[in-house]
């Protein structure tokens, strides 16, 4: 206990000590003090603008332009995934189940698409890298990263909007 009580007060002292104390030889005037700053205060003169240079005061960066998509259609789309992992796609690389890509009948080999569920607003831009789909009335079939992100994991297909970037 007497430990304890020990280290209290050490600490009670260690915090109401002054964190640097100067001795008299060390103590600066006031005057000196305000001195240093006084001789400071006064800035050099600005060197006059290289020619071409821009006032970064009145500058305005330009703003990056979306990406333009044309709607070229809506319709049924479902996914695929595991049962094709590592299988060759129609463009000739290897089917990733975890990367943003999509299979279409027609649209030519990595042509990016925005793909939007219109019932609950979630949009994805995949790569088409493979053909398909080849059942029903169906027009893409996504990875299933994509069909995660666009909330088709549950019903396992639903209705899409399709609009091409540029």
């Amino acid at each position: 206990m007497s430990k304890r009580v020990f280290r209290s007060f050490a600490l009670a002292a260690i915090i109401a000590s002054p964190a640097t104390a100067a001795t008299p030889a060390e103590r600066v005037s006031e005057a000196h003090f305000a001195a240093t700053f006084t001789a400071h205060a006064a800035l050099p003169q600005m060197a006059a603008p290289a020619p071409g240079a821009v006032d970064l005061d009145t500058f305005d960066p330009p703003i990056e332009e979306a990406q333009v998509a044309r709607v070229i259609g809506s319709g049924t789309a479902s996914y695929y995934g595991a049962k094709f992992q590592g299988r060759r796609t129609a463009s000739g690389e290897k089917f990733d189940m975890h990367a943003m890509t999509a299979a279409h009948r027609t649209l030519p080999f990595g042509t990016l698409v925005e793909v939007t569920n219109p019932r609950n607003g979630k949009s994805v831009t995949v790569r088409i890298n493979d053909r398909g789909p080849f059942h029903g009335n169906r027009i893409l079939d996504v990875s299933r990263a994509a069909a995660t992100e666009l909330g088709l994991i549950q019903r396992g297909s639903g209705t899409v909007e399709l609009a091409l970037l540029d």
